[in-house]
């Protein structure tokens, strides 16, 4: 899989699409993801604010500048599949698409084929980007599998041998857990996300660093292992989200960092519907 990361794709790349792309789109809490597929490789992705007030013109401008600047324009894209767990936020995108690149999109949800066995009490309370990422995770390593997404909430999802979805656990996301100390206790400051140099602190930046950082640790570890315990099937872990690179070094239970499994399921139930 070929990423361009940044600045305008060459002309002989462009050339190659046929006018031909996929836009997929990742609604967030915390942040939309984009991403450009020409087949199977995605060739531009980015990552933008979530902004729930944002109306479908405001989008539509920033989409425009996004283009611009990658030297894609609307027309190139032929088809889009929006994945989102912002329920204001999908009409406005649904809108976004029929008026600016004249496309219906596909929305991941209830008639959508996934081609994956949801074991959920009510399947329609899986959120979307849960699913997604089960199928991409299954898709790509054929076993069974532990995602860990660390996203607004941190999701972990179990996907049995046969590839079906089993559930999982929800847990407060890292932004949320430093954000809350932050505003529940009033002489701490508000600080970055980041390793300390030590678990033994000597300042209250670094004491609350180690607490969020190695706690949030201890907790992915402990709920991965409470899993692999009761599924029996000793799964492979993969994480992705955000933050999943900072915080997978430290973890003896993640194998791998996927950033853009989320893209990816997109890209394949896009084409089991299409």
């Amino acid at each position: 899989m070929v990423v361009l990361r940044s600045g305008a794709i060459t002309a002989p790349a462009r050339a190659t699409w046929r006018f031909s792309l996929l836009l997929v789109i990742d609604v967030g809490n915390s942040n939309i993801v984009l991403g450009i597929y020409h087949e199977e490789r995605l060739v531009k992705d980015w990552r933008v604010s979530t902004d729930k007030f944002k109306t479908t013109d405001e989008y539509g401008i920033l989409f425009h500048d996004l283009f611009r600047l990658a030297g894609i324009v609307f027309t190139d894209v032929k088809d889009i599949i929006i994945s989102s767990v912002v329920p204001t936020l999908t009409g406005v995108l649904e809108k976004l698409a029929r008026q600016y690149f004249e496309i219906t999109p596909y929305v991941v949800g209830p008639g959508i084929k996934t081609g994956m066995s949801i074991h959920y009490d009510n399947p329609k309370e899986v959120g979307a980007d849960r699913i997604v990422n089960a199928i991409a995770g299954f898709e790509k390593y054929r076993t069974a599998l532990i995602i860990v997404d660390f996203g607004t909430a941190t999701t972990f999802d179990y996907v049995n041998k046969k590839g079906e979805y089993c559930g999982g656990a929800i847990a407060p996301g890292l932004m949320i857990s430093m954000e809350a100390l932050f505003q529940k206790a009033s002489k701490l400051p508000r600080v970055e996300i980041a390793r300390p140099p030590s678990i033994i602190a000597k300042n209250t930046v670094n004491s609350m660093q180690a607490g969020i950082f190695f706690g949030y640790v201890g907790l992915v570890d402990g709920i991965v292992q409470r899993m692999k315990g009761e599924g029996k099937e000793n799964p492979k872990v993969i994480a992705t989200g955000g933050l999943a690179s900072l915080i997978a070094p430290e973890s003896t239970t993640i194998e791998s960092v996927d950033e853009f499994l989320t893209l990816e399921g997109l890209r394949i139930i896009y084409l089991r519907n299409k």
